[in-house]
């Protein structure tokens, strides 16, 4: 009876321990599955297949067995696809990933993503808002951390240009080329800063432009009216000649007509003088 207990116990414990085996067991092969998903992920991705890598990063992020491997696989799907330009699955997986893990350091980066998406789409208000956002939570801790800093700004300084700024814009590509004078924006910042003084230069020929022709029409304008005035006189004149010609005609005619009129009195006087004169003339 001894002896069976002895052989008892042992095997109980046995079978107590083949669930936590076999659960550890499957949990191995679950990392073991995840990191050979996530590594074909980053290889793909390294060679911009980027739709292959989200799909391998998701398979990653579907066998994940913990809240860190979670958020860093599909933090590596939204990467995927902002790649690709799908940017709607981006911001849907952006909205899961803080809804689950709020306070992650991706979950963090994940501002500077969606301000980028929304500068794409035309959001500048919205992008400045997060990219503001990120920089106050951020810190130049190392050189990936400040390369990002300065990546923000920069894009600050683009929402600015989009939006007409031109001065606001400069001031944020003036930082970046003083504060981060490693940063792979120097190029970019610096072209946009001489493409900003040489607007500001084309506004100021097309104003002086604009006020020329302004001028020129104002001559132009003045010496139409000049014109005008000169032949509305001149109309004057002439409809004036005219009137005192038709009344000049008209007075002449009346003269004649009362010349004509008188006429016929004057030759009956002269034959009543010839007859007086014939008859002075008669001898007695």
């Amino acid at each position: 009876m001894r002896q069976k207990g002895r052989i008892f116990w042992p095997f109980l414990l046995g079978l107590l321990l083949i669930p936590g085996a076999f659960a550890a067991a499957q949990e191995e092969d679950a990392l073991s599955q995840y990191a050979r998903r996530f590594h074909n992920g980053s290889q793909l991705y390294t060679v911009q297949r980027w739709h292959e890598a989200a799909i391998e990063f998701r398979r990653a992020q579907e066998i994940s067995t913990n809240a860190n491997d979670w958020s860093r696989a599909i933090y590596w799907v939204i990467l995927s696809e902002l790649a690709y330009s799908d940017y709607g699955s981006a911001l849907r997986d952006m909205d899961e990933l803080n809804r689950r893990a709020p306070n992650s350091t991706y979950t963090r980066d994940m501002l500077y993503h969606r301000a980028r998406v929304y500068y794409i789409q035309g959001y500048y208000e919205d992008a400045l808002s997060l990219f503001n956002r990120y920089n106050t939570l951020t810190t130049d801790t190392d050189r990936e951390a400040a390369d990002r800093r300065a990546a923000s700004f920069f894009w600050m300084g683009e929402c600015l240009y989009a939006m007409g700024q031109l001065e606001e814009a400069e001031k944020f590509y003036a930082w970046v080329i003083g504060r981060y004078p490693h940063s792979p924006k120097i190029e970019a910042s610096s072209y946009r800063i001489d493409l900003i003084k040489q607007k500001k230069i084309e506004y100021e020929l097309l104003a002086l432009l604009q006020w020329s022709h302004e001028e020129s029409l104002k001559t132009s304008e003045d010496f139409q009216r000049t014109i005008r005035t000169y032949e509305h006189t001149l109309n004057v004149y002439q409809r004036r000649i005219a009137e005192l010609t038709n009344t000049g005609n008209v007075i002449i005619q009346e003269i004649i007509h009362d010349i004509i009129a008188e006429e016929p009195l004057s030759a009956s006087i002269s034959e009543d003088d010839e007859k007086i004169i014939d008859d002075d003339t008669i001898p007695e």
